[in-house]
């Protein structure tokens, strides 16, 4: 029996001031600081103390303090991975989000969409975005503990998610997993079919990101 609990890291100065987050190092507004608290707190109520924790994180600030929380809630150690980092938008990354979407080439409607270039000079696609996170997952996945904690971006989520159900890639063109931030999403394999379930997607712990 194993579940994962999927953060995706709270409010971060990027958001705030309108610019291109992506890899782009941001930082935890205060009001992302209390949040973190808050999802910190959360899962310690959710988590039996007696378990065995493992968590795992992006290696970029917002992320990393996020962790910080959680790690010091549950008594455990963060394990940073780049490959949980958010998608990496190249040169558009840390520019105000008009740029962006001034220069942006959305995917077409039908079509080749994983491996559509957007436009942006050193982008990732989707195909190189989705398979980094699912590297990442098959080495957490492979770890022993009943419990373990992903902190990650909004766009890895979806990757998180698809990797979590198995979802090849050549099938997963237009699958998007939606979760605010400071949100945690609870997945669940059950000991005896070894059924992957998402029992929560993009929970807000109480009071939300107030």
């Amino acid at each position: 029996m194993r579940t994962l609990h999927v953060v995706t890291h709270p409010e971060a100065t990027h958001h705030v001031e309108r610019v291109v987050g992506g890899q782009h190092d941001s930082a935890l507004t205060e009001a992302g600081v209390r949040a973190a608290v808050r999802v910190a707190r959360a899962l310690r109520d959710r988590i039996p103390e007696e378990a065995e924790v493992e968590l795992y994180s992006s290696d970029l600030r917002r992320c990393r303090r996020t962790a910080e929380e959680v790690a010091a809630a549950l008594g455990t150690r963060p394990v940073w991975d780049r490959r949980l980092r958010e998608k990496s938008y190249g040169e558009a990354e840390g520019r105000p989000q008009e740029w962006l979407d001034r220069r942006f080439v959305p995917p077409p409607p039908v079509g080749e969409r994983m491996d559509h270039d957007e436009g942006i000079a050193g982008a990732e696609t989707k195909a190189a975005f989705a398979r980094r996170v699912h590297a990442a997952m098959d080495d957490i996945l492979r770890g022993p503990a009943g419990h373990q904690v992903v902190v990650t971006h909004g766009g890895s989520l979806t990757w998180v998610v698809a990797a979590w159900i198995k979802l090849p890639l050549a099938a997963a063109g237009h699958v998007s997993f939606r979760a605010a931030p400071g949100s945690i999403t609870t997945l669940h394999e059950d000991d005896y079919f070894h059924n992957r379930q998402v029992l929560a997607l993009g929970q807000l712990p109480q009071h939300g990101l107030a």
